[in-house]
């Protein structure tokens, strides 16, 4: 049966003709007629004009077809997401190919995607330092009105020297300032020299009241990590030094969410590491109901695979290149 045929049959078992529903669809969507003017043309009511437009739209004679604007990418989003089991995707378009361009656009649009669905009941985890949260945060500080979220909590302590350790302080300090958050500080290190050192730590009451509240946060906000960092990340001594990456890449390591890392099909890495670690352990993080990963660019291209193929995290905010490459 042809379209033409299946359409006839739909709008003839009603009392209505077909010819008649043909000529209102076309006066209302090629000529622009407002349904008043259409029923005063054609001497209907406008009742009847409505359900003559409801019955071309059911009957195929009239098709939606939504054009994504120059720079969205909807079908790519939608493809991703589908692919990958995700609940969504953000494809962002950078000017250049060049680290910076990356993340400014990459910034923008986590900022965007914030924006539109933070709700005020909101218990937000955040990462560590992050060039992409930072670019983020940015972003929203620049462009976005306050939105009052319940809490923010920070769920990792700070990597690499000791002078650099605040700047996670203030990544989580000006999201809690543009979401109206209430900040709660994660105050140690993200990694220390033993598994009894971090258990010690870890035994302080503030840090293990902190602890607890991980198993309560409705949104993860995270960057990806990679083991070959940028010169930006490793001359600021934030990464992973080179006998930590060397032991992790050997174990078969390719990136991390919150420290946690795993390799390229997203399986935990374990070494003794992962013992070290100050910050939300794998179980806890994957039952985060939305867990949001921001990165892209050639470089974190296999990480982010792995985080998005182990569900680390279940939204992704890349760049177009990533996003292609993903799905090719």
């Amino acid at each position: 049966m042809t379209d033409s045929t299946s359409a006839a049959s739909l709008v003839q078992s009603t009392d209505e003709r077909l010819p008649l529903v043909t000529k209102v669809a076309k006066l209302y969507h090629e000529a622009g007629l407002r349904q008043p003017e259409i029923a005063e043309r054609l001497n209907l009511s406008q009742s009847r004009v409505s359900r003559l437009l409801k019955q071309a739209t059911e009957a195929g004679i009239v098709r939606t077809v939504v054009i994504s604007p120059e720079g969205l990418y909807s079908d790519l989003e939608q493809a991703l997401t589908e692919k990958y089991g995700l609940i969504d995707a953000v494809v962002a378009e950078p000017i250049a190919a060049d680290d910076l361009s990356v993340l400014a656009a990459l910034g923008s649009a986590a900022a965007l995607y914030l924006e539109s669905s933070l709700s005020t009941t909101e218990r937000i985890g955040i990462s560590s330092w992050s060039q992409t949260l930072l670019a983020t945060v940015n972003s929203m500080a620049a462009t976005a009105p306050v939105r009052t979220t319940r809490e923010l909590v920070q769920v990792l302590g700070g990597v690499g020297r000791p002078d650099v350790q605040v700047q996670a302080n203030h990544l989580a300090d000006q999201f809690a300032r543009v979401t109206g958050a209430v900040p709660k500080f994660f105050p140690a290190p993200g990694v220390v020299g033993s598994k009894s050192a971090r258990d010690a730590l870890m035994g302080d009451r503030y840090l293990g009241l902190l602890a607890s509240e991980w198993r309560n946060l409705t949104l993860l906000l995270a960057g990806i990590g990679t083991l070959e960092p940028s010169a930006l990340l490793a001359s600021s001594g934030n990464a992973v030094d080179e006998i930590e990456s060397a032991a992790l890449r050997a174990a078969g390591g390719v990136g991390d969410v919150c420290l946690r890392f795993f390799d390229e099909e997203g399986r935990p890495v374990e070494t003794d590491f992962d013992d070290r670690v100050l910050g939300i352990d794998r179980d806890t993080l994957l039952t985060i109901p939305r867990r949001i990963g921001v990165a892209g660019g050639e470089r974190k291209f296999t990480a982010i695979r792995g985080a998005i193929v182990g569900r680390w995290i279940n939204i992704l905010v890349t760049d177009r290149w990533t996003a292609q490459r993903l799905m090719a």
